[in-house]
């Protein structure tokens, strides 16, 4: 199996694995060789940005989980994956993986006002970043059809952990960045990544073909009822409340654009076809660590 942006949630996707599981990982970071090996990885160093360092990829793997995100802007056509492109183009060189699983966000569907959304709901992209994942969506699912591959696409929302690099809101709530008061307030969706982990290995021999996957847990709240409940966890102030155009003020623009798309996520499917059982159902537990 070959893991294609083996971060945070790719060592997490390794430790789920059953042992007899050969794992590969991508890397463009000759540095980082020694610590996959040390994780039980086989180090491949290759860069999705330069497409003529991944001829290795061809027929290596049968099953690859890809969580490699799009480049930044300025890197690219604003609304397209090269990353992706040049990933599939090297895996059809020869002997095509027979499933691929592919991480990506729930952005895609833009502001839903609040409404409860499921995988069926038409995609909407209100910001480039969203774009080049829908860009990268279409291809996973032209390479499906071009390969007989079965290919599951994993939607997600913000992941946290206790135990991940700024995985938790202590480090906002210790700032006093503040939330949207509650007449203007968003619905936020979450999933630990230890929960994400264990559906992408569900999706990996359990996922349907061409499927879409919300991978997130049952919390339904607003960002600022999410921002109150880490803090009274955590022993720390609440957050100050603002008015939307107050927080246009102070806020930098990446938080802003979270701030102006709400829905709340259905999850039926990850239960139902891929079985999977959240050990944390809600960032009141996941938080906790």
């Amino acid at each position: 199996m070959l893991v294609v942006g083996c971060g945070d949630v790719g060592l997490r996707v390794a430790r789920a694995l059953p042992p007899q599981v050969r794992l590969l990982a991508l890397t463009s970071s000759p540095q980082r060789v020694p610590e996959l090996r040390a994780r039980g990885l086989v180090p491949l160093v290759g860069d999705l940005d330069a497409p003529a360092t991944l001829a290795r990829l061809a027929g290596l793997a049968q099953r690859v989980v890809h969580l490699a995100p799009p480049p930044g802007e300025g890197r690219s056509a604003w609304w397209r994956d090269p990353r992706t492109d040049a990933l599939l183009r090297a895996l059809r060189r020869r002997d095509a993986p027979g499933v691929l699983v592919y991480g990506s966000t729930t952005g895609v569907y833009g502001d839903c006002a609040g409404a409860l959304v499921d995988e069926s709901r038409p995609v909407r992209p209100s910001t480039p970043r969203a774009w080049r994942r829908v860009d990268a969506e279409s291809q996973v699912r032209r390479h499906a059809r071009l390969t007989r591959t079965r290919a599951s696409i994993l939607r997600i929302p913000g992941i946290y952990a206790p135990d991940r690099a700024g995985g938790t809101p202590r480090e906002r709530l210790l700032r006093g960045t503040p939330v949207l008061r509650a007449e203007d307030d968003v619905y936020t969706n979450h999933i630990h990544a230890d929960d994400l982990a264990r559906a992408l290995v569900a999706a990996l021999w359990r996922g349907r073909p061409q499927r879409v996957v919300h991978a997130s847990d049952d919390t339904v709240l607003k960002m600022g009822d999410y921002m109150d409940l880490a803090a009274d966890l955590y022993g720390l102030p609440r957050p100050p409340r603002v008015a939307r155009d107050a927080a246009k003020e102070q806020l930098p623009l990446s938080l802003l654009s979270f701030m102006g798309e709400s829905r709340r996520l259905a999850n039926a499917r990850l239960k139902r076809e891929l079985r999977v059982r959240l050990a944390h159902p809600t960032v009141s537990t996941g938080l906790r660590g």
